[in-house]
């Protein structure tokens, strides 16, 4: 990063040059795309967008399917210095109100399946322009764009400027905008680069979603720091996966990933040889499943922790333990540290919160100044909300999840939002959401509710209303119905009692 120049675009550019002509990514439809084609088409693509009056620093709202044209649009945004925000294809009307309105972009591209109601929240929002992209590469942005020239220099980024701007669902039921600046960005791939020996001789697969920081920033930034190559599935699916492995070296995934490849008798030993590295993040893998993958495969998983305000913070090393139920340890240029309830440093083996420090860190919480001020210590360490502890050789373990955050599917679900949906209902006179173990899920959500004097409830009617107004991943899988919550001395809700009363749920 000594160059000056911190544009994420501006250091694969490197590779681009050097590899030209080298296959850059091949889709499940065996096309093939150079790295010079996704230069020219990037290029394409910035300059059209600039030309239809985006700005540096303006934001660009994306809700697309993966294709190798949506991952041409975030480079565009890099070399021109907007900044990109992906947002999932599962939130619904009421949640893009939100987001768009918060964010304020200035172009908003869609899914053509979505684009009226997008149109319309767009006219209230004020955003000038919707333009449209398909799975397929087609739509309005596309065919605008292909009357650009394909030049385009790449704008010179601060170590500060925005690249993205992401959401999370927000523990008080309002989404939080986190911040991710260039520096955090490329800092974190150098970083995963180095750590995990990334190569021009690497094939990913890649089957994540490219709408949060795994699939987008750690998987796709690896590849393009050093020169790599993919195999792109438009999302994941077992056989799909066992059918590429053998052309590929890396795979990286969540959990659930690595239960569904177990559950298939094809997945063996022989088909999983030429992989030098299985990745695993999002959410905590579970010891058995670490267990049973070296078992069917003679390799070990390496598991890593990261969040979206941080990108990664740990690894387990490619070169010695990778000790089953921990993360690893810092990468490198990342600082870890627990703290107890009054911020004093605790000591090894002790259980406290777990703060972080780094250039990978986000520089805060968009339109939010003093949340950002509440989640990081006068030293400039952030409050993760995790529950950690380090041991002697440095490894870092999660123990618990402060927020109550639910991870389904390597999803983050915050309660809050889901039981402010729920309580909005006819009939209920409150809920709590939690999350349940769910063999494939990792954690499925959980929705505990009372209903009001008299109230007929029924559980089919809740999930559907869910997912009608949510994305299908925050939908509880089970409604469950109570007299009363726990609650303790303070008139808390007891999360934890209920998760011990509905833990064998879906055994």
């Amino acid at each position: 990063m000594g160059t000056g120049d911190f544009n994420l675009y501006s250091h694969f550019h490197r590779q681009f040059a050097e590899h030209a002509d080298d296959e850059l990514l091949r889709t499940a439809q065996d096309q093939s795309y150079r790295y010079c084609d996704i230069d020219k088409r990037s290029a394409q693509l910035a300059r059209f967008l600039t030309d239809l009056g985006a700005s540096p620093g303006d934001r660009i709202s994306v809700q697309v399917e993966k294709s190798p044209e949506s991952l041409c649009l975030y480079l565009a945004c890099l070399r021109a210095g907007f900044v990109y925000q992906p947002l999932n294809m599962g939130y619904k009307s009421a949640e893009l109100e939100y987001f768009l309105g918060n964010a304020e972009p200035a172009v908003v591209i869609c899914d053509p399946r979505n684009e009226v109601t997008i149109r319309s929240i767009a006219d209230t929002a004020g955003i000038d322009h919707v333009l449209t992209l398909n799975a397929d590469g087609g739509g309005t942005l596309p065919d605008n764009a292909n009357q650009s020239p394909a030049e385009f220099d790449t704008l010179h980024r601060s170590k500060d400027d925005l690249a993205a701007l992401l959401y999370s669902s927000g523990t008080t039921g309002v989404p939080k905008g986190i911040m991710l600046t260039h520096c955090n960005l490329l800092s974190n791939a150098e970083a995963l680069v180095e750590a995990w020996e990334f190569t021009a001789s690497d094939r990913l697969l890649h089957a994540l979603p490219i709408f949060h920081v795994h699939g987008l920033f750690v998987a796709i930034g690896c590849v393009l720091l050093s020169g790599g190559s993919m195999r792109w599935l438009p999302a994941y699916d077992a056989r799909e996966v066992i059918r590429y492995l053998p052309e590929c070296t890396v795979l990286m995934g969540v959990p659930t990933y690595y239960t569904r490849l177990l559950a298939e008798d094809s997945f063996t030993a022989k088909i999983a040889e030429n992989i030098r590295l299985f990745i695993c993040g999002s959410a905590p893998l579970l010891e058995e499943t670490f267990v049973e993958f070296e078992k069917r495969t003679g390799q070990r998983i390496l598991e890593r922790y990261g969040m979206t305000e941080t990108n990664m913070n740990t690894s387990n090393p490619l070169h010695g333990d990778r000790k089953p139920g921990t993360v690893g340890p810092p990468l490198p240029g990342v600082e870890a540290r627990v703290c107890d309830q009054d911020g004093n440093v605790l000591d090894i083996g002790e259980t406290g919160d777990l703060q972080i420090r780094g250039p990978n860190v986000f520089v805060g919480y968009w339109k939010m100044p003093e949340k950002t001020t509440e989640d990081f210590t006068g030293d400039g360490f952030f409050n993760t909300g995790d529950k950690g502890r380090i041991d002697r050789d440095g490894y870092v373990s999660i123990v618990g999840r402060a927020k109550d955050v639910v991870i389904t599917g390597g999803l983050n679900v915050y309660p809050k939002e889901v039981e402010l949906f729920i309580d909005d209902l006819p009939g209920v006179r409150e809920s709590a959401v939690i999350g349940v173990a769910h063999a494939d899920f990792g954690e499925a959500v959980v929705a505990v509710v009372v209903p009001k004097q008299g109230g007929q409830l029924n559980e089919s009617d809740i999930i559907n209303t869910a997912k009608e107004q949510l994305a299908n991943f925050k939908v509880p899988k089970r409604v469950i119905f109570i007299d009363e919550l726990p609650r303790n001395s303070m008139a808390k809700v007891q999360k934890n009692v209920l998760r011990d009363s509905y833990k064998d749920l879906f055994n």
